[in-house]
């Protein structure tokens, strides 16, 4: 989950649906029902932030993401 999510990263560039849908397809994978009750989002409203034509918040992500388990980090571009 870990690789995947750092490949789309690398992948999507500004492209912040892309990444939206990568976090959906983890997501759906675990269960939506079950990260619905852990963020306290509705599952609906998770299937559309989450969907790639979706724009969920950060809030939202952030949620998701400590949700999954993960933490979210930053680090200096290497240009």
């Amino acid at each position: 989950m870990v690789l995947y999510l750092q490949a789309c990263f690398e992948e999507a560039g500004d492209d912040a649906a892309f990444i939206a849908k990568a976090i959906g397809t983890i997501a759906k994978a675990r269960g939506m029902s079950q990260l619905a009750h852990d963020t306290g989002l509705g599952r609906e409203s998770l299937y559309k932030a989450l969907s790639g034509d979706g724009n969920p918040s950060l809030a939202t992500i952030l949620k998701v993401i400590k949700a999954l388990g993960l933490k979210l980090h930053v680090e200096a571009a290497g240009h």
